[in-house]
């Protein structure tokens, strides 16, 4: 029997948005290197599930219904909400390791 990963034609993910990229980076200049490198590599990802993913992100982790990418060696975060029938990723949050461990980007 055909499972749904099989029928799901394998595309590169959309970003539907760099806005918050752009928005952190503004106020965190110093990482506009390392978010611009996620950016190109995730615009490039062929992924229709976590798993492989994290293939290719071996730091990526689910949390809570959300797709955390730890970027930057550990300095930042990136909550996502991903798709992989649509192969879309929606950003909803970028922060430092410190917002992230203050767990308010699970609020918004």
């Amino acid at each position: 029997m055909t499972t749904l990963l099989n029928l799901i034609k394998l595309s590169i993910m959309r970003l539907i948005s760099k806005k918050p990229l752009r928005a952190f980076w503004e106020r965190h200049p110093e990482s506009r290197a390392v978010l611009e490198d996620w950016y190109r590599k995730v615009c490039a990802l062929e992924a229709v599930s976590f798993s492989q993913l994290r293939g290719q992100f071996g730091t990526a982790d689910y949390v809570d219904g959300f797709t955390i990418f730890d970027v930057g060696g550990n300095r930042y975060r990136i909550a996502t909400v991903i798709h992989y029938d649509k192969q879309r990723i929606y950003v909803r949050d970028v922060m430092t390791h410190a917002e992230y461990d203050r767990n308010t980007w699970r609020r918004k």
